[in-house]
């Protein structure tokens, strides 16, 4: 049997760095930069030297049962494996790198090969090189060696760095009692200002906060079950005591709106001073290969921007966190629907032409909504936050369910389009979004369908809460999203 993953949790805290250490950990990024790249371009040539053999061209031809052993003698003799990388770093850490410790560089290996591996399983294209001051993270493998926290200070080469920790921070004081896997340095661009933090790695679950005001932990989970029906903008949630249609992250609106202006004064900017590198049709020429020019306000924009993106990661995070705690508390059995969020983001490939308007229809579909909400991070944390209680999130079999398409009264199916956001009942309409989390809430044990006894003994109350909940996205006054149908 192989080992048993344990949980980890980071704890972040901030570096009280002086001027001649930010220089050297300015360095020390910056010799990383460096040998990242080596070894990412390394990485990348035994693997396509690999698929330019003719070994691996005939293991195309094999039944699947064999390719995996083929491949995996394939990837050992043309040595294109994590520690072939690894074996090939420690000359260049001796005779190059010798400021970046032996942990460090092993690290950097990992992360290299990891990302050329993506290539080789389909799931990347291509891989980018790591420009001038865009390493930002660093770590060790281990607390032992090279990036280490040492009674409330980091300690890398000859650096000794004072960990800031308040006395009144009883989150961080309890956290640490935990033991340290290893720690990383972690530099961002706050307010236009450079600035370091730690990030200890940790073994265990991260400790229950304390309520200041009475003494009590913070954050409990409930009993039942609790349906989640999550879209691209919105997620609705129905539980036996609540059902709520919520858009996801409202935060981040104002702050998308912003950055659209920033993007057209770069873009604007950018046209302006670089002529030579544009079509006429406004199509970037894409074999010249003189160098971008850019302006002092573009450098500035682009700073503003960066700040924009960092605000809008920070809020988007903080507002994902307080969903999930409120979920967590509606229940102790969750099921949610399985979305392919990266099929999502891709344009369509067929060319339609709209039967009205004698148009193209656009192609794309709905990357900008999935980047500005990110509805894949809310069940990430979900099912980490439901893991320090030992509960599961439980993932219905959307191709089996069709949730959107069962009807529970007559106990069939019909296809909708989806633009249809409401279904017509004989006591009424009833909201698609809320209506599917309603049916995955009572799915069976298998998951593959719903219990359609179970939803007509629980439909009066669903149908009150229903009720409540239109007439409060009705009356509250905000600009909806067009999914929602109100």
């Amino acid at each position: 049997m192989g080992e048993v993953k344990k949980s980890t949790f980071i704890l972040q805290l901030p570096l009280h760095t002086t001027n001649s250490d930010v220089a050297a950990l300015n360095k020390y990024f910056e010799l990383s930069r460096k040998l990242y790249n080596v070894l990412l371009n390394e990485s990348l040539k035994r693997l396509n030297l690999m698929r330019q053999s003719k070994q691996y061209q005939l293991i195309k031809k094999l039944d699947k049962k064999e390719q995996t052993k083929a491949y995996r003698k394939a990837r050992e003799d043309f040595r294109f494996t994590k520690y072939d990388l690894i074996k090939f770093s420690t000359p260049l850490r001796i005779n190059e790198f010798k400021q970046v410790d032996s942990s460090t560089v092993q690290k950097l290996a990992q992360r290299a090969f990891l990302s050329v591996e993506r290539m080789f399983y389909g799931k990347a294209k291509r891989v980018n090189f790591k420009c001038k001051g865009e390493m930002d993270s660093v770590e060790g493998s281990s607390n032992r060696q090279g990036i280490k926290y040492r009674d409330g200070y980091l300690q890398w080469n000859k650096l000794n760095i004072k960990v800031k920790i308040k006395e009144c921070d009883y989150y961080a004081h309890e956290a640490l009692t935990n033991k340290i896997k290893y720690c990383r340095i972690v530099r961002k661009l706050i307010r236009g200002k450079i600035r370091f933090f730690i990030h200890l790695v940790l073994e265990g679950i991260p400790p229950r906060k304390i309520d200041n005001k009475t003494g009590m932990f913070k954050g409990r989970h409930g009993e039942g079950k609790v349906g989640i029906d999550i879209g691209t903008q919105t997620i609705a949630i129905v539980s036996k005591n609540e059902t709520k249609l919520l858009e996801l992250a409202p935060e981040v609106n104002s702050i998308h709106k912003q950055m659209r202006v920033i993007q057209r004064k770069m873009n604007r900017s950018k046209c302006m001073m670089n002529p030579h590198k544009f079509n006429e049709d406004g199509t970037i020429k894409r074999r010249n290969g003189e160098k971008w020019i850019w302006s002092k306000n573009y450098l500035k924009l682009r700073y503003q921007l960066a700040e924009l993106q960092r605000k809008q990661a920070d809020i988007r995070k903080q507002s994902h966190y307080r969903l999930a705690n409120w979920i967590i508390s509606l229940g102790d059995r969750f099921y949610v629907e399985q979305m392919n969020y990266k099929g999502l983001q891709k344009r369509t490939k067929e060319t339609i032409i709209n039967e009205k308007t004698g148009r193209y229809n656009k192609k794309k579909r709905f990357g900008k909504s999935l980047a500005n909400k990110a509805p894949a991070m809310i069940l990430t944390l979900l099912k980490q936050k439901l893991g320090y209680w030992e509960l599961e999130l439980n993932k219905i079999d959307t191709f089996n369910f069709k949730a959107s398409q069962y009807n529970h009264f007559t106990d069939d199916y019909t296809k909708k389009s989806l633009s249809a956001r409401w279904n017509e009942f004989e006591c009424g309409k009833i909201q698609r979004d809320l209506y599917s989390a309603y049916l995955i809430m009572n799915s069976r044990d298998d998951l593959k369908n719903t219990d359609r006894a179970l939803c007509i003994s629980s439909w009066n109350n669903f149908k009150q809460l229903h009720d409540i909940e239109v007439e409060r996205l009705k009356n509250c006054g905000n600009k909806l999203i067009g999914s929602m149908g109100l």
